[in-house]
């Protein structure tokens, strides 16, 4: 079952309208999993940082010792022409990936230049502005670049973010606030994740066992160039619980407010307001640019 519905596929260089087929049994990505993808999205007639998440897919294949076929200008290109299929007011998240075909010796490392490519796009609403998310804590932790390779947007380390949601869900909460290593926060389950203190904005330092996410980027220039206090640091799970207000960034849903971690509870805050704000701002003088 998809995410969301009137799926377009780009494969083997055309666009198709459906969701088609397109991985076989001896695909080295089918059964090794070397598989990569992004996520970038189309809302408001706009693609914000499109071209960053193209890029970014170019660095998870190149981590993952698989060799990108396309430029990003030109997986951007392609994206938005398959979005000309859709009406214009429509929401639509746009998901290109890549994956290896053969292996090399041994099987296991994928042969260079092997390389199968698609675009996914499905129209898949943004998050209520207005709706926020309850977050707890989970017994399992994001992982380290010697025993993972946390340096790319993979599909094989997302059964562990669907185990942190799963024990969240069970707790009767939304997502989870995740510990890296040493036991500080680093992100939550699927998303980066801020706080405030005193007027200034606390996030997570990239430390290599998460995803530094492009929302996350933009986020933190647009509210420092408004004249935020922004800091990259160590935070810990007591910090968030003495936080005045929680808010999440990804691509999918952009800036979601978080009304509680645990047994604290939070009231929308100014901040998260402007950050989403900020963005949408931001997006329109990127498209005319």
């Amino acid at each position: 079952m998809a995410t969301g519905k009137n799926i377009r596929t780009y494969f083997q260089g055309k666009w198709h309208d459906e969701d088609v087929l397109i991985m076989r049994a001896a695909d080295h990505g089918s059964w090794l999993g070397s598989t990569v993808f992004d996520g970038a999205r189309y809302a408001h007639g706009l693609t914000p940082d499109l071209l960053a998440h193209c890029q970014r897919l170019n660095d998870s294949a190149m981590a993952m010792s698989i060799t990108p076929i396309h430029r990003a200008e030109e997986i951007a290109e392609i994206a938005r022409e398959g979005l000309q299929r859709y009406p214009k007011d429509a929401a639509v998240y746009i998901r290109p990936m890549y994956w290896a075909l053969h292996g090399g010796p041994l099987a296991v490392l994928p042969k260079p230049g092997a390389t199968a490519f698609c675009i996914c796009l499905e129209e898949l609403p943004l998050a209520d502005p207005e709706k926020s998310v309850r977050l707890t804590r989970t017994r399992f932790e994001r992982p380290v670049i010697a025993s993972s390779i946390v340096n790319a947007k993979t599909g094989c380390l997302y059964p562990n973010n669907a185990r942190m949601l799963a024990e969240a869900n069970e707790k009767g909460f939304d997502n989870a606030l995740v510990a890296d290593a040493l036991g500080n926060v680093a992100e939550a389950a699927t998303a980066n994740v801020f706080m405030t203190r005193d007027g200034e904005v606390l996030t997570p330092a990239a430390n290599g066992t998460f995803l530094a996410g492009v929302t996350r980027k933009r986020i933190i220039q647009l509210l420092r160039e408004a004249g935020y206090r922004v800091s990259e640091t160590i935070l810990t799970f007591e910090d968030f619980h003495r936080a005045e207000e929680v808010f999440l960034t990804g691509n999918l849903s952009k800036v979601t407010t978080v009304s509680q971690f645990e047994n604290t509870h939070y009231q929308p805050g100014p901040i998260a307001k402007a950050a989403r704000r900020l963005y949408w701002e931001w997006a329109v003088t990127e498209s005319t640019t």
